[in-house]
C-alpha cells in the first residue's frame, strides 16, 4: 500500500512513501519565543487515509527503546517528509515490529537501489 502525499490537501514537496519505508520527518517546534525544527527518523509501520486526512505512524528505537509516534501530514507543524530507504514488506500494517528485537527489524528486504535510480518524486 503505497500512498501519494501529493494530493491536494498535501504539500506537492512530500515524496511518494509506503510502508516500510525509513522515512525522517521534520516537525516545526516553538520553544518560547525561537522556532526551531526536530527531525524523527524511523521506519513507517501504518499509514492511515481518510476523508482526506493522511497520518503515519512511525517507529525508531532508542537505545534499545521503541518509539512511536503518529505524524498527522495534514498538520502546518510537519514541515518536510524524506525519504532515507525503501524496503519491501507484504503487510499493509508492521505492527509485529514491535514484538521484534532491534536486530529482527533488519530482515526487511531493502531495495535503497529503487531510491538511486530516480523514482523517488522530489
Amino acid at each position: 500500500m503505497s500512498v501519494s502525499l501529493t494530493s491536494s490537501i498535501s504539500r506537492p514537496d512530500f515524496p511518494t512513501v509506503s510502508v516500510g519505508d525509513t522515512v525522517r520527518i521534520g516537525v516545526l517546534l516553538v520553544e518560547g519565543n525561537k522556532e526551531r525544527i526536530q527531525y524523527f527518523e524511523g521506519t513507517i509501520i501504518a499509514i492511515k487515509k481518510r476523508e482526506g486526512k493522511q497520518s503515519l505512524r512511525v517507529r525508531k528505537l532508542s537505545q534499545g527503546i521503541g518509539i512511536e509516534k503518529l505524524f498527522l501530514l495534514d498538520s502546518p507543524k510537519v514541515v518536510s517528509v524524506e525519504r532515507k530507504k525503501i524496503t519491501k514488506v507484504r503487510r499493509a500494517k508492521l505492527y509485529f515490529l514491535r514484538a521484534l528485537g532491534g536486530t529482527k527489524t533488519k530482515k526487511l528486504k531493502d531495495q535503497s537501489w529503487k531510491l538511486k535510480s530516480g523514482s523517488q518524486k522530489s
